[in-house]
């Protein structure tokens, strides 16, 4: 393994677990973080968690699942060019979306909607909940006790209001402040991964077309290399080879962009890059901006195509009619689900339904709305 650079999160350097543990064997405090997280209930049940199409609309579209571990791949790369710690990376990768609801963002709205009332609902801060209370996997403690710098990772984005209630882990919110170079990198390599497996993915359902996304100079310098190279490839090979390429480029840029802004600000440690008001982990702005064109691209093409907008508008109010049906009575939980409510009936509906797989909250709408099912 390649030396770590001095601005690394160094595992031995961790600020450590919520509850003293004895230190792993065989491994490091990260490599041990990213362990649990696999192993973890919720990170299973992100294969039935709708990325853009819901999990029984096919077979090989993304799910949250297979996008976490997408991101992942993707985040390892480039902190491997970087000499960043990649086990915590990996970890933050992979437990970046724990906290999602059933049916993608349509679902983190709603039940944000739903929850108003009562402090609202943060798909990250859930995400942070799951690893630190929900989990319920060892004697010693709730959650998974994961280190100072895989929850700091996990929270990318928070309210003030929430903020103020995590201490240290919150601190950086309230003073305008970054999190290590590793959860920089993973914020960012989400972010190529879903654009691009988003294009990739809306041509295999027919939703997009690829002489529209010619419009997009990082989709049609790719493309036409890519049929200059290979003359008759099939629609379905041109699409993922030019994604492919598309990945790629944004990477290389990533890893530049990266290395010249480090070089610049030259941290000493991970403490030092923590000090800092803005990110070292970017691209340049010609990338930042084909990447931007992408996002408006799919938001004005994909996500608000008619049969998206109608999956969407289905998942919305199956959310909504489950919180209202469980507020209005808890005898309705499960029994684990009811004794949690006792303490606070709304947030504890509200990590129920969080909790659900997308094929799970149909299944339970139609029990507690379909008088002939079971």
């Amino acid at each position: 393994m390649q030396p770590l650079a001095p601005y690394a999160s160094d595992p031995q350097r961790s600020r450590g677990r919520r509850h003293a543990e004895p230190p792993p064997q065989g491994r490091s405090e990260f490599q041990r973080d990213r362990d649990r997280i696999i192993h973890a209930s919720a990170f299973r049940r992100l294969e039935y968690k709708t990325q853009v199409f819901v999990n029984h609309e096919g077979d090989l579209f993304r799910t949250r699942l297979t996008h976490s571990i997408e991101v992942a791949q993707i985040a390892r790369t480039v902190a491997r060019c970087l000499q960043l710690n990649e086990d915590l990376t990996e970890a933050v990768s992979l437990a970046h979306d724990l906290g999602h609801t059933p049916f993608g963002h349509a679902g983190q709205d709603a039940l944000n909607e739903c929850m108003e009332r009562y402090g609202g609902f943060e798909h990250n801060l859930q995400s942070l909940r799951v690893v630190d209370e929900l989990e319920e996997r060892y004697g010693g403690f709730d959650g998974l006790n994961l280190c100072f710098e895989t929850r700091e990772g996990i929270l990318k984005h928070c309210s003030a209001q929430n903020a103020r209630l995590l201490g240290e882990l919150g601190e950086r919110f309230l003073r305008r402040r970054q999190p290590s170079l590793e959860a920089q990198l993973a914020n960012v390599a989400d972010e190529i991964a879903y654009i691009n497996h988003d294009v990739d993915d809306g041509v295999r359902s027919g939703l997009l077309r690829v002489e529209p996304l010619r419009e997009l100079e990082l989709f049609r310098r790719h493309a036409d290399a890519v049929q200059a190279q290979h003359r008759d490839l099939s629609e379905r090979r041109l699409v993922t080879e030019t994604v492919r390429r598309m990945i790629n480029e944004l990477v290389m840029d990533l890893v530049d962009e990266s290395r010249r802004r480090i070089g610049a600000a030259a941290p000493g440690s991970a403490d030092a890059v923590r000090e800092r008001s803005e990110p070292l982990i970017a691209f340049s702005e010609p990338a930042a901006e084909q990447a931007q064109q992408v996002k408006r691209f799919l938001f004005a093409n994909l996500y608000r195509h008619s049969r998206v907008v109608r999956m969407t508008s289905k998942a919305r109010r199956i959310v909504t009619e489950l919180f209202a049906a469980f507020i209005d009575d808890v005898r309705l939980l499960p029994e684990d689900h009811q004794r949690r409510a006792q303490a606070d009936a709304p947030r504890a509906i509200a990590d129920y339904i969080a909790g659900m797989t997308d094929r799970y909250a149909i299944k339970e709408y139609r029990r507690l709305f379909v008088v002939d099912d079971r």
